[in-house]
């Protein structure tokens, strides 16, 4: 049987197919789950366009595997699943190899970038308490915020300055945009889906606030607070290398216009339903973003 299987396309290693299938593994799930995602990233350059990929599939995966279970699995079912998908990504990063493509992808990647346990671990943890209902105070919420989108823009930073003279030092510089940036994006996604994660998960992600009850003045706070995210990020944004400033700008650009969107949408209808944008608008938005950038 195995006679049947093995073997290379003419030309090319076993091992750099099999990095080629990986990598196009995670480029698949991109393109399935998220297609505002897929479409930024096309706007990324050659250089670090597999790399961002590879961190997004990662987490798009341990997403899932939370909030996504099969039918009857149990909070202990979902966090066997979690666990093992960490350690394997923990034994991956450091042997540079995995029987799992998606996480053989992002271990290439985080070989290549520096990405280290420092940002996975946190990563992992936040994964973790979706397990079950939670309703966060400050401190938890800040610490999941970190964990569950901050440290994926400490992630992809990295990736945006592999190779870059004086990386380190630049890394050090736009580290704080690019936390802002996670966060802002995650407190959109939360106020979208508040009525999806209170009614179906039984989630209450903002401290203080009862979701079943949000008021349009609670809903101006928060985006306040995101307006604040915006602005840090901003500068980050543009001291980024040119091969990536034009897509996170566009993905900034999508997810601000959600937040007008939420503003403009009343507290009791946010409570019952997500606010969406339309392909129509997605399409605007987008070349409203390009035209800014001057490409």
């Amino acid at each position: 049987m195995t006679a049947l299987v093995s073997g290379s396309p003419s030309g090319v290693s076993a091992s750099d197919l099999y990095d080629s299938v990986a990598d196009e593994s995670a480029a698949l799930v991109i393109r399935r789950y998220s297609t505002s995602f897929a479409l930024a990233t096309r706007l990324l350059g050659d250089r670090v366009r597999t790399d961002v990929k590879n961190v997004y599939a990662l987490v798009r995966i341990a997403d899932e595997v939370v909030d996504a279970p099969r039918s009857g699995a149990r909070a202990e079912d979902r966090r066997a699943l979690l666990d093992a998908l960490e350690a394997e990504t923990e034994v991956a990063l450091e042997r540079g190899h995995s029987a799992n493509l998606v996480v053989h992808a992002f271990a290439r990647t985080a070989h290549r970038c520096g990405i280290g346990l420092d940002v996975v671990t946190p990563f992992f943890s936040s994964m973790r308490v979706d397990l079950e209902p939670v309703t966060h105070d400050p401190d938890s919420f800040a610490t999941y915020v970190y964990g569950s989108a901050e440290v994926v823009g400490l992630m992809c930073l990295r990736a945006f300055l592999r190779g870059v003279p004086d990386g380190q030092a630049a890394y050090d510089g736009l580290s704080p945009g690019a936390r802002r940036l996670g966060a802002a994006f995650q407190k959109i996604n939360f106020l979208r889906d508040l009525a999806a994660d209170h009614h179906d998960l039984g989630r209450s992600y903002f401290p203080g606030l009862d979701p079943s009850s949000l008021s349009d003045g609670e809903r101006d706070a928060i985006l306040d607070d995101i307006d604040d995210d915006f602005r840090v990020a901003a500068a980050a944004i543009a001291g980024l290398p040119a091969d990536c400033r034009r897509a996170v700008d566009v993905a900034r650009a999508l997810f601000g216009e959600l937040a007008v969107r939420l503003r403009s949408t009343p507290a009791v209808q946010i409570r019952e339903q997500r606010v969406r944008l339309s392909a129509p608008v997605k399409a605007r938005v987008v070349a409203g973003a390009l035209a800014r950038s001057g490409r």
